[in-house]
């Protein structure tokens, strides 16, 4: 555990960085991201970052709070467990408290810890973020867009899968290992997606949400060679794209989109208005098959990284 205690004409700011969280600094932390979404839009701080903060400590993982006079107003988060990248951060501050020089502080406090070899995300790629960006001397890098669009006229082709294929519900317990196995496989080149672990996968199918009759496996004879599994925001009455993937060897024989079929064709079963996911600006290739499918881009997250 390290902090930083800086004098501000607002108060004693001081920043902390912890291991792991107290249950009263979880908390604290998750009423300051509730927060702080009810004002953005958006959270602030991604799933897989929320489960990290839930959860107890992970190798890698680093907390940073800030606080005015005892009162909790920042978070931070970094994560250093790419054997290649920079460690990636997220961070928020209070509505409330924004314009004083917090987040400066926040992102200066995350350059120091990562010795100056950092990622950072920018949820929704708001102005304010883009010049704290810019104040920290970072660079944009990548751009992750959410697309949606109307199940209420969704009516597809039935799905043509690949010859030989056949799919079947996720089974807990039984498929974990294959399904780690074909993820990595298929986003071998992913930052995020391909490195998901045992861990990261009990942590999903703890959550309410999951639910292994909306996750799809495809098979040819024993070997998994694709998958799509989908998410229900209950709240917002979405329906989620959360990962739709396909082996190397399984690419490029129209499995992908079989795969996406399937699974819209189950969220729009259920009722739910919206279908959303997200992509890469980058991945062609992808972005050009749900813009077929009548997808459209909602908004971006956009993420920055220093030059060192």
């Amino acid at each position: 555990m390290t902090s930083d205690d800086t004098a501000t004409p607002g108060g004693a700011r001081r920043i902390e960085t912890r291991l792991e969280l107290t249950p009263g600094q979880k908390a604290a932390v998750l009423t300051l991201l509730e927060e702080s979404a009810e004002v953005d839009g958006q959270q602030a701080v991604s799933e897989q970052g929320r489960l990290q903060l839930r959860g107890g400590p992970r190798e890698g993982v680093r907390h940073l709070l800030l606080g005015v006079d005892d009162e909790l107003i920042g978070y931070a988060q970094l994560e250093d467990t790419d054997p290649v990248e920079a460690p990636a951060a997220e961070l928020v501050v209070h509505p409330s408290h924004r314009g004083r020089g917090h987040g400066r502080a926040l992102g200066s406090a995350l350059l120091a810890e990562s010795g100056k070899r950092l990622r950072v995300w920018a949820h929704g790629g708001h102005s304010a973020a883009r010049h704290l960006a810019q104040v920290l001397g970072l660079t944009l890098f990548r751009e992750l867009r959410q697309m949606r669009r109307s199940l209420a006229d969704f009516d597809p082709p039935e799905p043509v899968l690949p010859e030989g294929v056949s799919v079947r519900a996720f089974v807990p317990g039984e498929d974990d290992t294959a399904w780690l196995a074909a993820n990595a496989d298929a986003f071998a080149h992913h930052p995020e997606q391909g490195a998901l672990t045992q861990r990261d996968l009990d942590d999903r199918e703890a959550e309410p949400w999951f639910d292994p009759a909306g996750f799809f496996l495809a098979f040819r004879g024993d070997e998994l060679v694709g998958f799509h599994w989908t998410k229900v925001h209950a709240a917002e009455r979405i329906g989620e794209v959360y990962v739709v993937g396909v082996r190397a060897g399984a690419q490029g024989g129209g499995l992908g989109k079989a795969l996406t079929t399937i699974g819209l064709r189950h969220l729009a079963a259920q009722s739910l208005p919206t279908a959303m996911l997200y992509v890469d600006a980058d991945n062609k290739a992808a972005v050009t098959v749900y813009e077929r499918l009548g997808f459209v881009t909602y908004e971006t997250d956009l993420m920055y990284r220093s030059e060192t």
